[in-house]
């Protein structure tokens, strides 16, 4: 028998901040910088301390300008360093997009090998205290179209600890996206160091009757929803990807010719979200496996309402996943 793995209760934010500690203990070369994450520790406090433990030029704030930060990670990234930037929201990679998107998982094959990009880019996103239409978006899905680029999106406190360490220490840019409601969920957590290789699902419920593909804040949601509908004898797996590319599609096509019905859900606007390749891929993959249409639950295709009381209906809910799921077993 093997030796039980220790583990000990914490924050995602907790776990976040161990992840930046250990990685920037490990290696001098590795520096984070961005708007307000030296002493104030970052407008979520996943920075707090990081100042006063590795000093100013190695945990520094930027001025209000992400086409710059961007640029600058990438900049140090082929000149040595390992650069992690953080965007204070995740709608603003939108102002970097051409470093992002031209540059950051292009450069490497554009100069034939001979430089590596080590940037990881963290990006708090998601539907959160009514922070209104700029500050509360899930664009994500925007750079699984965009080759060269790694994308995280753990949902506990351990995956964002493994996934993140795996991420800082590759030599290709990772886009890691942190759902702010998050933050201060709690979650048991390896005392001991662990990597979670890029480009593996977890599988985070067993179960024969329907597959529910999820991320971040949803894969909660579906979860709960799971453990309704046991109550009336459904047996729903949940999957959560964890990154989005590489996307690891073998363990989603093993649940999916296992149950047969398939529904996918995401914050993201429904139209073009990550559940659309997903969907895709399953159609080519498993088309004759399947007993039912694959089913998709996302939010809808307009501006997020600035609305505390509005904004709830943005986000998939339970009552919508114990529905669709219904839907699927009655074909």
């Amino acid at each position: 028998m093997g030796t039980a793995v220790k583990v000990k209760t914490i924050t995602m934010r907790e776990a976040i901040i161990e992840a930046l500690v250990e990685e920037m203990e490990r290696d001098p070369s590795t520096v984070l910088f961005g708007e307000d994450v030296g002493k104030f520790g970052g407008i979520n406090a996943i920075t707090k301390g990081l100042y006063e433990k590795f000093g100013g030029q190695r945990v520094f704030d930027t001025p209000i300008a992400e086409t710059t930060i961007v640029g600058a990670a990438l900049g140090m990234a082929i000149t040595g360093l390992r650069p992690i930037p953080e965007l204070q929201f995740g709608d603003f990679v939108g102002i970097a997009f051409d470093e992002v998107f031209n540059k950051l998982g292009k450069w490497r094959y554009m100069h034939g090998g001979q430089m590596e990009v080590p940037v990881t880019l963290r990006l708090p996103v998601g539907i959160a205290g009514g922070a209104g239409p700029e500050h509360s978006q899930s664009p994500q899905a925007l750079f699984m179209h965009a080759p060269g680029i790694h994308i995280a999106i753990p949902s506990t406190p351990a995956d964002a600890k493994g996934l993140l360490k795996t991420a800082i220490r590759d030599n290709n840019a990772v886009l890691f996206f942190e759902h702010k409601l998050l933050y201060g969920m709690k979650g048991d957590v390896p005392e001991e160091e662990y990597l979670i290789p890029l480009g593996k699902a977890d599988v985070k419920r067993v179960g024969t009757d329907v597959t529910i593909i999820a991320t971040a804040l949803q894969v909660h949601t579906a979860l709960n929803a799971a453990n309704t509908l046991a109550k009336d004898g459904i047996e729903a797996e949940v999957i959560d990807p964890r990154t989005l590319a590489p996307l690891d599609m073998d363990t989603i096509l093993a649940s999916v010719r296992k149950t047969g019905r398939v529904l996918i859900v995401h914050e993201e606007p429904k139209t073009g979200g990550c559940g659309a390749e997903i969907a895709a891929q399953i159609a080519e993959k498993a088309l004759f496996d399947l007993h039912a249409p694959i089913k998709r639950i996302g939010s809808p295709d307009v501006p997020i309402a600035q609305s505390i009381y509005l904004e709830q209906f943005y986000r998939p809910s339970e009552n919508q996943i114990i529905e669709v799921v219904k839907e699927l077993l009655e074909y």
